[in-house]
């Protein structure tokens, strides 16, 4: 079956579907069966869905499973509910990010409602990525981000809990939030990647973080930029870090002292 094919068996099965929520509506079949052809629905809807990402019709797809999603709802199936509203916001991430996003928070709102927190936490990294790649908002990334870092944090997952916080500290950074990147460096890049990896101890990147934040708690200029040239006699900085690492130097200088430059 080509693609038109399954698109029409799909519109077809939306029909099928709407006609029986009608009639699970009527009072005597509301009183003897009413949720059978709900429950029915709710299998057309998916099988509809399906038809539809098959298709590669993705926002017909997403509405499809978001349709299944809410009959799952009306029926008490919070798990099966939760779940078509995740496979409705993975369709939508292909065609409307943010339909996709507003799917994904009420597959998040479900999931706390019934302590998945760690379910939770993940959803919120999805809906972070498409605020970094296809929203490019990186403050609603930041948010999501430190939201997934608490869910993780309560669950006792500390090694993802920091992986999220090390994104909002990279972020925070780019808009020029150094205090809060500062403070998760602190409390975690340097203690807990060093227990991650122990190499990272005796490593390069690892001696330089620790001389840059010795650099800054001093507000000493002259040793942040000492260690910034010793750092890169031998390995090269890449251009975003050497622009992020001059924004921390002109804080430290404070506004227009200093000549600006890292070596």
């Amino acid at each position: 079956m080509d693609n038109a094919g399954k698109e029409r068996e799909a519109v077809q099965l939306m029909a099928e579907a709407e006609k029986r929520v009608k009639a699970s509506h009527s009072f005597l079949r509301g009183l003897f069966g009413g949720n059978t052809r709900i429950e029915e629905a709710c299998e057309m809807y998916t099988r509809a869905a399906n038809m539809f990402k098959m298709a590669k019709n993705w926002s017909a797809a997403g509405n499809a499973f978001c349709q299944a999603a809410k009959l799952h709802m009306q029926l008490q199936s919070k798990h099966d509910s939760a779940t078509s509203f995740v496979d409705a916001g993975n369709a939508y991430k292909k065609a409307d990010p943010q339909e996709a996003i507003n799917c994904l928070n009420a597959a998040i709102d479900i999931y706390t409602d019934m302590g998945r927190f760690t379910i939770a936490a993940k959803h919120h990294i999805t809906i972070a990525e498409i605020y970094e790649t296809e929203l490019v908002d990186i403050e609603k990334a930041i948010a999501h981000y430190e939201q997934s870092a608490d869910y993780y944090k309560g669950e006792e997952s500390n090694s993802s809990a920091n992986k999220c916080l090390l994104k909002v500290a990279a972020y925070a950074a780019q808009l020029e939030q150094y205090q809060k990147a500062i403070e998760i460096y602190e409390q975690l890049a340097l203690e807990k990647y060093e227990e991650m990896f122990p190499a990272f101890t005796d490593s390069r990147e690892c001696k330089l973080l620790k001389k840059l934040l010795e650099a800054h708690e001093e507000q000493n200029s002259e040793a942040y930029t000492e260690a910034v040239k010793e750092f890169d006699s031998i390995s090269r900085l890449d251009q975003w870090l050497t622009t992020m690492l001059l924004r921390i130097k002109k804080s430290i200088q404070g506004d227009g002292e200093g000549d600006g430059d890292l070596k």
